[in-house]
């Protein structure tokens, strides 16, 4: 399935279909002038600080980081303003930690059935950038906000459909089928086309949001009709959450027991290739 095949796909279905019920929200304005400074053949620094240093939540997140342990050599002085945040995070690190804080306020998430959803969802996204900028052919931004929006068709489903949360109980405790499976049998819809409708709506890069579409549609890895970047952002972001529950001590999940092997073949990478980016993930996962 194309890109646009999927677009036309998320347009007809918006039209007539279950997603019609479904509320997106709306794009922050911040973030949509973040998306055009970012966008210019030349980033708009100027542009970016300005939106930076207009929210002072924003702001504040950007010092912690620069003032973090990953960010601050030994020695030097501690990041006063927002325009020292962005010369030592670097442009496309203050782009990406801009996006998500934005993202999250966008998006807010207050519901037992996602607890931490925004923590993990922060966590899978610093996972895909690593693992982007380990293989040829994909932008570390494109999967860092990737791994960022995979899932968020869940908290608008859950903000937007009667019963979402007891669908999500149930998907999680079934062993006899994927847990989109269960989403399209209550719902007649799941969280990677609502995803896909949220990146749709709100302008991003049709690589996400075909994507997001496709994330648990493992089969169709390296089909010949689907951009070669969009099967490495799903089978990156397969990786990621492997080796994110791995840090957090969890149980290998259904969807890496049965497609890891895939994944792995179309990114090229060895069992030795994920004991090391475990090894070197960690302690970026640590500070997240």
């Amino acid at each position: 399935m194309k890109t646009q095949a999927i677009r036309q796909e998320l347009d007809q279905a918006r039209e007539r279909g279950a997603l019609r019920q479904i509320v997106i929200p709306p794009c922050p304005e911040l973030l949509v002038r973040l998306q055009d400074a970012m966008s210019q053949p030349e980033a708009d620094l100027t542009e970016v600080a300005r939106i930076a240093a207009s929210d002072v939540a924003m702001s504040a997140t950007l010092l912690r980081a620069a003032n973090s342990s990953l960010h601050m050599p030994p020695g030097s002085q501690p990041c006063t303003t927002v325009g020292q945040a962005l010369t030592r995070i670097g442009l496309d690190e203050t782009a990406a930690l801009m996006t998500a804080f934005l993202v999250k306020h966008a998006i807010p998430v207050n519901s037992p059935h996602l607890a931490r959803f925004w923590e993990r969802s922060t966590k899978r996204a610093i996972a895909c950038a690593f693992i982007a900028r380990q293989l040829p052919g994909v932008s570390p931004d494109l999967a860092h906000t990737y791994g960022l929006f995979c899932h968020v068709g869940m908290p608008v489903l859950l903000q937007s459909v009667r019963g979402y949360g007891s669908t999500m109980v149930e998907a999680a405790a079934r062993i006899d089928r994927p847990y989109i499976a269960t989403e399209n049998a209550n719902h007649k819809t799941d969280h990677a086309v609502v995803g896909a409708l949220v990146i749709r709506a709100w302008n991003m890069a049709p690589q996400i949001m075909a994507a997001i579409r496709l994330h648990h549609d493992y089969s169709a890895l390296g089909n010949a009709d689907i951009e070669a970047e969009i099967h490495t952002l799903v089978a990156a972001g397969l990786v990621a959450e492997h080796l994110m529950r791995r840090h957090e001590t969890l149980p290998e999940d259904a969807d890496w027991k049965s497609n890891c092997h895939v994944a792995m073949d179309w990114l090229q990478i060895t069992a030795d290739d994920l004991e090391q980016w475990d090894e070197q993930l960690r302690p970026l996962l640590d500070d997240a």
